[in-house]
């Protein structure tokens, strides 16, 4: 396969063991992770040639967070250096009835301050595939988006597929007004030839929303067909995207979700197997190993969205199951779930 390129800012993410409360822990797991290292990992996991584009600061932890890339196959000799701090944030992990919390610590990091023209990216997108970006750097700062609308101007000039995950996030847009916002991201999402997101995300930034459902009642059952509406307006809005994916994610509990998703290809909505995801171990980062394993699918069967769609949310579905940002699960784990084996007995 041909390679990979994607671009967003990796964090320190601390964590108190297990279930506790913030104030409860006396210390904290250390992970490295953020929305777009994590693509790489799965994609480089499934022996896809990747490159991992952010800056790091130059000192003992930004090259942590490079050793991690480096660790799982990532490539990293596109990153580049500058600033004095990685960015944190800090997770408390809910269960059942209670949700997951996040506190962000990332502002004035090495990536926060990345301008245009910092990267080289004629020279990163030499011989690329595809690119893919998510809304969370153009939410970084200013010169973060203005950073990434250079990349999709020259990824499209240069004929590299380009995908996004829209991926809202409210606590981190807060250098500009709404109206801004949706300005931004509807410049970026233009040059997309492929686009992931929920309904909360479309609503937020495009304020498109789906027929026939109130999204904060979403429970067990949620329907794929209440997403057609989006999708038929995104792609209106949108005309350069060739598919426009949706996750289903129901919320019976912090630890027991169902999961599936919905590809429309501007003729056909193809619909995944839904999953019932009952032990969450850690759903953090499960948008990004969908989306990892739907870039490997559309890579790996170009001529069968059903089988990419259903590569993906097996991929993600086993990723609840993993501790960390990072989706470890095998290309054959994963076509064993989509082939009906989800027992968990051991391999011998």
């Amino acid at each position: 396969m041909k390679k990979v390129v994607t671009f967003g800012e990796i964090m320190l993410r601390l964590a108190p063991e297990g279930f506790l409360r913030f104030s409860q822990a006396n210390s904290f797991d250390v992970v490295y992770g953020g929305g777009e290292s994590n693509v790489a990992v799965s994609l480089a996991n499934y022996d896809v040639p990747v490159d991992f584009v952010t800056r790091l600061p130059d000192n003992d932890i930004g090259h942590c967070a490079l050793m991690e890339m480096r660790k799982r196959g990532v490539g990293t000799d596109k990153i580049i250096y500058g600033g004095d701090r990685l960015g944190i944030y800090f997770l408390e992990a809910g269960a059942v009835s209670r949700g997951s919390k996040v506190v962000y610590d990332r502002a004035h990091s090495a990536m926060a301050e990345i301008e245009a023209g910092m990267v080289d990216w004629k020279s990163v997108f030499d011989g690329v595939r595809w690119f893919h970006w998510t809304g969370i750097t153009p939410a970084i700062s200013q010169g973060a988006a203005d950073a990434c609308l250079e990349a999709v101007k020259i990824a499209s000039d240069m004929g590299v597929t380009i995908s996004t995950d829209l991926n809202y996030r409210a606590k981190l847009w807060k250098y500009c007004d709404d109206g801004k916002r949706e300005e931004i991201m509807s410049e970026l999402t233009a040059y997309c030839d492929v686009v992931l997101g929920n309904e909360e995300d479309a609503e937020k930034h495009f304020g498109i929303k789906p027929e026939g459902l109130d999204i904060t009642t979403q429970g067990e059952h949620v329907k794929a067909e209440a997403f057609l509406s989006v999708c038929k307006q995104m792609m209106k809005r949108f005309p350069r995207a060739k598919k426009v994916i949706t996750t289903l994610r129901g919320s019976l509990s912090a630890s027991h979700n169902t999961w599936a998703g919905v590809l429309y290809d501007g003729k056909t909505m193809y619909k995944s197997p839904e999953y019932q995801i009952t032990h969450i171990v850690d759903r953090v980062g499960g948008g990004d190993s969908f989306m990892g394993g739907l870039i490997y699918g559309l890579l790996k069967y170009p001529d069968d969205d059903q089988n990419a769609l259903n590569f993906a949310v097996a991929a993600s579905c086993l990723k609840h199951t993993i501790k960390g940002d990072a989706n470890l699960a095998t290309v054959s784990e994963v076509e064993k779930l989509m082939g009906g084996d989800a027992s968990g007995r051991v391999t011998r």
